[in-house]
């Protein structure tokens, strides 16, 4: 086949997953289920399309487990059944109902499909949100759905997340039990489309490509393929030029949320409308979010939804999980590794038998203790989980990384003596840092823990390493990037990365997922981007004064990750991260709306002196 006919069929998110693990069989699920459909009518007379699997054993009464998606309910049809049932085989063995529903506006159901539809506090009699139409199918189900036993359990993985989390607000009674896996909940300042105000490029490309097409009217067959004509992205989105390209080159007009989120470069009320954060309060079912520490969409929503729940609701229950993933890699995967990296366990086996299941069973079957902690987290780095009573732990203590001249990382600030006290780079936007050394037309999802070296022999690169470790350095939670920096344009981005430093003589790994040698291997542990046009306000952008030293203060997601004795600890700095984050012009202006003239070179410094330190701010566990 021709490089320039293949056509690539984006899978979206947790979508591939099912192809990793053995699925529970078509003959087992037909011979123990029936099958129903039903369009369920919602408060405002729409009805949506929903497919419930209830065990043929009527012998007993069952809890229904739920799962709301954009993504279809496939396959159509009372005698079309498919090849495995719930979140793991194990819900179908115990028995469950199982009920499947395309959300307002998708595939089958009727309505209009609005993106992370804004939650309304307040609501008329016909008023509808996410919030309305789960209570409105869960009250329609208990009453009518043979044998179940009027408690219901709703999971999703990241949009179905979402839908989870808006689910368990206002929740209907019946709701137990709510397990938010990769939720979105803020798609400006830290989910999918956006970091810190710029945009994850591929990404965004990439899925409203596909998912942003028109829906007329309700149907089974909903595919867009996108052709690429080239495996690379890197030069794909550089040929593309200035974003408002997408549209007159590609989308033509046919993807509307891709124009309509252009047109919204701050935090503005559209943005704050779509922040579901605000609204978790008074949760009553018990909550288990879920989210993975290499999960290249919603890391962010992960532990927002667990920490504003926990904020907002002091009396739920709410526990959170973080394993050593990428995005939905718990649902079907080992999770013994990712990309270069092996986590010397069967992480996602242990999720879903150790922790999913008892979790729903406690809580809609009443079967076990129900003592789970406040948070199972895998630590990276020694490859073990840890139970926590908080996140994050409270015996974890603040420390301070300052960046030094030639390139040091200590726990001391700079000497203010020490001759000069910044260091620089050029920036050029028409020769960004890749975000990784393969050639990839998505966002790769084992960037985020994949090998650094190739950045840091750049130019344009900063890169700060602290001396040999003599003993374990475990650090958890948030992570602060505090810096002063200049730049000679009015505008740009500042992308921070954290990265584990493995010894020379690191022993090969046999059998190594990918056969790379591990010898002097840096390892990504957490990176992230921020806009300086908005490093006072998210809602007011600022120009930057040319050459003028300026602080950018902020949060780094949170890791739980130890580096060993041997190892060293790197922070990099640079100012493109392409094509993971859109180009920035360096020049002050809409950046959706910049021409190529705007796109300009500009030298930028990183200053690290006593009364100009650069730094992290970090919690330790331990000394």
């Amino acid at each position: 086949m021709q490089l320039s006919r293949i056509r690539l069929i984006l899978v979206i998110g947790f979508w591939i997953l099912p192809q990793l693990a053995a699925a529970q069989g078509l003959e087992k699920v037909q011979a123990d289920f029936t099958k129903y459909e039903y369009r369920i009518p919602m408060r405002d007379g729409k009805k949506l399309f929903t497919a419930v699997y209830v065990p043929k054993d009527d012998s007993q009464t069952y809890p229904m487990l739920m799962k709301r998606t954009p993504y279809n309910v496939k396959p159509y049809g009372v005698d079309q059944y498919p090849s495995e049932l719930g979140p793991s085989p194990l819900f179908a063995k115990d028995g469950y109902i199982f009920v499947y529903q395309d959300v307002r506006g998708r595939w089958m159901s009727e309505g209009e499909m609005v993106n992370m539809r804004p939650h309304l506090p307040k609501k008329g009699p016909q008023d509808i949100d996410e919030s309305t139409d789960t209570w409105d199918t869960i009250d329609w189900l208990v009453k009518r759905v043979p044998h179940n036993n009027g408690k219901v359990g709703q999971w999703g993985v990241s949009y179905p997340g979402f839908y989870t989390a808006a689910g368990m607000i206002d929740a209907h009674p019946a709701l137990k039990a709510a397990s938010p896996q990769a939720p979105i909940n803020d798609w400006f300042v830290g989910d999918d489309w956006h970091h810190n105000g710029a945009i994850m490029l591929p990404h965004f490309f990439n899925f409203m490509s596909k998912f942003g097409r028109p829906r007329p009217e309700p149907t089974k067959k909903f595919d867009h393929p996108f052709d690429y004509d080239t495996p690379d992205g890197y030069n794909f989105f550089l040929q593309m030029g200035p974003l408002s390209n997408a549209n007159t080159k590609y989308f033509k007009d046919d993807v509307a949320f891709w124009n309509e989120a252009l047109k919204h470069e701050t935090y503005d009320d559209y943005w704050k409308a779509k922040n579901l954060r605000p609204h978790l309060k008074n949760i009553k079912p018990a909550v288990l979010t879920v989210g993975g520490w290499f999960d290249a969409e919603n890391l962010f929503g992960a532990l927002e939804t667990y920490k504003s729940v926990e904020a907002n609701s002091p009396g739920a229950s709410n526990s959170i999980v973080m394993g050593p993933w990428l995005h939905g890699g718990w649902s079907k995967s080992d999770g013994d590794s990712l990309g270069d990296i092996r986590f010397n366990a069967k992480t996602g086996a242990y999720y879903r038998e150790q922790i999913e299941f008892p979790f729903f069973q406690f809580h809609l079957k009443g079967k076990g203790d129900g003592k789970f902690p406040e948070a199972w987290m895998f630590e990276t780095g020694t490859n073990q989980w840890r139970k926590y009573d908080t996140w994050p732990p409270k015996t974890a203590k603040p420390k301070t990384l300052y960046f030094h001249p030639n390139g040091k990382l200590a726990l001391q600030a700079a000497d203010s003596s020490a001759a000069g006290d910044y260091d620089e780079y050029v920036s050029d936007p028409a020769k960004p840092v890749p975000f990784i050394d393969k050639t990839v037309i998505g966002m790769a999802p084992e960037y985020m823990c994949s090998d650094q070296r190739f950045a840091g022999r750049r130019t344009d690169v900063l890169t700060y390493t602290t001396e040999v470790l003599t003993s374990d350095v475990t650090l958890v939670g948030k992570i602060g990037a505090e810096l002063l920096v200049s730049t000679s344009g009015t505008d740009s981005d500042w992308i921070v990365k954290l990265i584990d430093v493995y010894p020379d003589d690191y022993p090969d790994l046999s059998p190594n997922p990918t056969g790379v040698k591990m010898g002097g291997y840096q390892q990504l542990v957490r990176g992230d981007v921020f806009r300086g046009k908005f490093r006072n306000s998210f809602e007011k952008p600022e120009p930057f004064k040319p050459i003028q030293p300026t602080a950018i203060n902020f949060a780094i997601p949170d890791i739980n990750h130890t580096f060993r004795p041997g190892h060293r600890i790197m922070v990099q700095v640079q100012s493109t991260w392409f094509p993971l984050v859109d180009r920035n012009p360096q020049t002050f202006v809409n950046i959706p709306t910049a021409k190529a003239t705007d796109f300009q070179k500009a030298t930028q410094r990183v200053y690290y002196s006593t009364d100009r330190p650069s730094r992290l701010t970090v919690l330790q566990i331990g000394e």
